[in-house]
């Protein structure tokens, strides 16, 4: 090797050694506030995760039942029909809201029934059907 090719592998070497030099370390308080910072999201995460979980009364009174009845108990809560309607026998002491009687009574439910007859507007679509059709307006007017 030559004294250039050494020169350069020594300017080379310094270089590295310059960009190895570590760096300054973060001061006492520095360390003290990114460690507290740290605390403070594992105990958030902690809470979040808690806040999910089931409360201790509940997995009390669940330890003194045995696993048949619980999931008696839980498979009775999902299949129980929910809504007015669903009362079956038992009857309620609360008024269902929403309830609409139909006309203007006493407030017994009953109704007049609706005459019987054409719907109101059923002589123009006949009309129209008729005006339309390749017979001509006038058929089934015929004599009778």
């Amino acid at each position: 090797m030559s004294d250039d090719d050494i020169a350069a592998l020594r300017k080379r070497i310094e270089e590295l050694e310059a960009k190895a030099t570590p760096k300054p370390q973060p001061s006492a308080a520095e360390q003290e506030r990114a460690t507290a910072k740290w605390i403070d999201e594992m105990h958030q995460m902690r809470e979040g995760r808690m806040s999910l979980a089931t409360p201790p009364s509940v997995v009390h009174d669940f330890a003194v039942l045995d696993d048949r009845m619980v999931k008696e108990i839980t498979l009775r809560d999902a299949r129980a029909p929910t809504g007015p309607n669903s009362q079956g026998a038992i009857p309620s002491s609360q008024q269902v809201s929403n309830v609409h009687t139909g006309g203007g009574g006493s407030g017994t439910g009953w109704v007049d029934p609706r005459p019987l007859g054409p719907q109101p507007g059923i002589d123009l679509i006949d009309r129209g059907v008729n005006a339309a059709l390749p017979h001509g307006p006038e058929w089934g007017k015929g004599k009778k």
